[in-house]
């Protein structure tokens, strides 16, 4: 019974020393990939994507691609967006999660919605793909 006790006590104090559940780390990327690109904190928007992570969207009927570095390098530090962004879903397995985000601007009554797909190495979630789209017009 004693064996049990403290197999059961050093779980309990191993989850409680590392503090955050999965979703609270995945949540914690996609803030900063949130507020790196709308307060404009390129380091911190960096910090949230793999470095050969591309953005892809459909312009025009094609598939678009912007390069992950690129779409960085628009973020100007100091300089906020006037965007706000909330977390709409998040799933998850084992080291792999898919999420979705909307990303509003006060000036645009149509939201961008983002899709990431993330994989967790060495304790850390990282945004390995972005797709992105605008809500239709009219919902």
């Amino acid at each position: 019974m004693k064996k049990i006790v403290l197999i059961t006590s050093f779980l309990l104090g191993s989850i409680y020393c590392n503090g955050q559940t999965e979703i609270e780390l995945i949540s914690q990327t996609l803030t900063d990939y949130i507020e790196g690109s709308t307060n404009g904190q390129p380091d911190r928007l960096k910090s949230a994507f793999h470095p050969d992570l591309n953005l892809y969207s459909v312009r025009e009927d094609k598939i678009s691609i912007w390069s992950g570095v690129d779409y960085i390098k628009s973020t100007h530090e100091g300089k906020p967006t006037g965007e706000y962004g909330k977390i709409i879903s998040i799933d998850y397995e084992n080291n792999a999660a898919m999420a979705k985000v909307e990303i509003s601007h006060p000036q645009n009554p149509v939201p961008f919605i983002d899709y990431f797909m993330l994989l967790k190495t060495e304790g850390k979630w990282t945004i390995i793909h972005k797709m992105y789209t605008k809500y239709k017009k009219g919902l």
